[in-house]
């Protein structure tokens, strides 16, 4: 990942409320899933106040940005964990409070030429940020929140001297947090709305009636009806 990110720990909200701790590990632990799942639990428990109720909590969501390998099982760079039917795979809204999320980015092989959706543009540019700037960075992944990413890692390797000509280091870490979290929401819910539409179809493809589908996917008669 070279030396123009350090270890990011990020913990945010956005705007449907849903709680997110985001972490980038670089040295690899042997006991990451134990520890991913304790900050998934402290996360969510830590939301509410002594006098609160349950009804407060909201969804939370860890996502690990890994550049070692953790999973042995298979060579995917990118799953999902969250809570399911054991017998049957189905995802209950009632329990649809906690996901977890790992990226493995030493599994991403992919030529910026060949990447098409915004996490591998990400995924790349996390492999890659150390080759980048503003003026070398390939057309594939000219996203405008990763140019700004790339003026703001830049801007946090300046010199203290250097600065001094902007405004100051915690407006830097605000900005930088701000559009990691902006994409990083626009993933999250593209991989919602994927996991409901695979879910749809196959409720469909065993004879569920449409109202039960939507009433378990949130998506609409019309969407349902095109499947």
């Amino acid at each position: 990942m070279g030396d123009k990110l350090s270890v990011v720990d990020i913990k945010a909200t956005d705007s449907k409320g849903r709680w997110y701790n985001i972490e980038i590990q670089v040295k690899e632990q042997k006991y990451y899933g134990q520890r991913a799942i304790f900050y998934l639990s402290e996360a969510y428990a830590n939301q509410l106040a002594e006098s609160e109720n349950y009804d407060k909590l909201r969804k939370t969501i860890i996502i690990s940005l890994l550049d070692f390998d953790y999973f042995r099982d298979d060579s995917r760079y990118f799953r999902r964990c969250c809570y399911k039917d054991f017998d049957t795979g189905q995802l209950y809204r009632e329990l649809d409070f906690a996901d977890l999320y790992f990226v493995e980015l030493r599994k991403f092989d992919k030529l910026h030429k060949g990447v098409t959706t915004l996490l591998e543009r990400w995924i790349t540019f996390l492999n890659r940020a150390a080759e980048f700037d503003r003026d070398s960075v390939p057309e594939e992944l000219r996203d405008p929140d990763i140019l700004q990413a790339i003026d703001t890692i830049e801007t946090m390797s300046l010199s203290a001297r250097e600065r001094e000509y902007y405004q100051s280091a915690k407006k830097v870490m605000r900005d930088a947090e701000a559009v990691m979290m902006t994409a990083i929401e626009n993933a999250v819910d593209n991989a919602l709305e994927s996991r409901n539409v695979e879910i749809a179809r196959t409720l469909k493809a065993n004879g569920v009636s449409p109202d039960l589908i939507t009433l378990s996917t949130g998506l609409s008669l019309e969407q349902i009806e095109k499947l």
